[in-house]
């Protein structure tokens, strides 16, 4: 371990779908409060420029990895001298679109990570990538995970005992309130519990603190191959752990936007958990499991169609 203590921040957004513009504006408004509390590390959610859903408006709001993300990332962190990082719906050169982390540190970008598996109607919008995320920032190694990627067995193999801090973020969707009432409803609890148990047990797989922003606030769409329409909210959760898994800060998706605050202590330990041997560290629930499938061939599709054409 660091004997130098790290204070860090986790934004909780209620994002605008698609609305670039507006959720800029957000995560400005939010990480600079939280970089006037003295934030050293700043994370901002997955897919902080736009929220996420099936919501054709999407089509037209990647960036460039080089555009008013990245500016607005780099501007936050030379502004505070801290690490500022987020992911977004990025347009590549080779006309592809991933779910890309830019960490920005107070001299410039430090690295990117692609997520590696689009979970659901993801899928429609951008396509995997295939780097281990673990991002150099001079003293420290930073580990990017984002949502599901906190799932599974395999983002576990490759930052467990090489990062000393992880910066993650997500936009995860709650079960929505379908008949039969009570079936979905407890699936809804179980999925709650799973969202927040996978970023808050994460250090203890990986052996790091873990800074966890997340999405909170309403949320509605089309559901794909259906004629009815989504709506539910995002889980948030957004939380700070040490690197033994001890929460010190939390903000339920009740609380809306905001951010937590906490100082951590970073470096690398031994995993208190092993993972287990097959694909996912945690249960996804029958809802979870059926839509991962059925949305993973719908949105492949769909991309290819809407997107880039193989």
């Amino acid at each position: 371990m660091m004997s130098t203590m790290l204070k860090v921040a986790a934004v909780q957004l209620d994002a605008v779908l698609a609305d670039v513009d507006a959720n800029l504006a957000a995560c400005e408004r939010l990480a600079t409060q939280a970089g006037e509390a003295g934030a050293q590390a700043i994370a901002l959610p997955e897919f902080f420029t736009t929220g996420i859903g099936f919501d054709e408006r999407l089509l037209g709001a990647a960036l460039p990895v080089d555009g008013a993300a990245t500016v607005l990332l780099s501007s936050l962190a030379a502004r505070y001298g801290a690490l500022v990082g987020g992911s977004f719906l990025c347009a590549g050169p080779d006309g592809h679109v991933r779910n890309t982390y830019v960490l920005a540190g107070p001299d410039g970008i430090v690295g990117t990570h692609d997520k590696d598996l689009p979970t659901m109607w993801e899928n429609a919008f951008y396509v995997g990538g295939h780097d281990d995320g673990v991002l150099d920032a001079g003293p420290l190694t930073v580990g990017a995970a984002m949502c599901w990627e906190l799932m599974r067995t395999q983002t576990v193999r490759r930052l467990a005992g090489r990062v000393d801090l992880v910066m993650a973020g997500s936009g995860w969707w709650s079960v929505p309130e379908w008949a039969p009432g009570s079936v979905f409803r407890r699936w809804e609890v179980d999925n709650a519990a799973t969202a927040r148990a996978a970023a808050a047990t994460f250090a203890r797989y990986v052996g790091a603190p873990v800074v966890h922003a997340a999405h909170a606030g309403a949320l509605e769409c089309g559901m794909p191959w259906t004629p009815v329409r989504y709506r539910g909210h995002f889980e948030g959760n957004t939380l700070i752990t040490d690197a033994d898994g001890t929460l010190l800060a939390e903000r339920s998706w009740r609380d809306g936007e905001g951010i937590v605050l906490a100082d951590v202590q970073p470096g690398r330990t031994r995993p208190a958990l092993e993972p287990p041997a097959g694909f996912w560290l945690h249960r996804r629930g029958p809802m979870a499991a059926a839509t991962w499938n059925y949305q993973r061939w719908h949105g492949r599709r769909w991309y290819r169609d809407h997107v880039h054409a193989d």
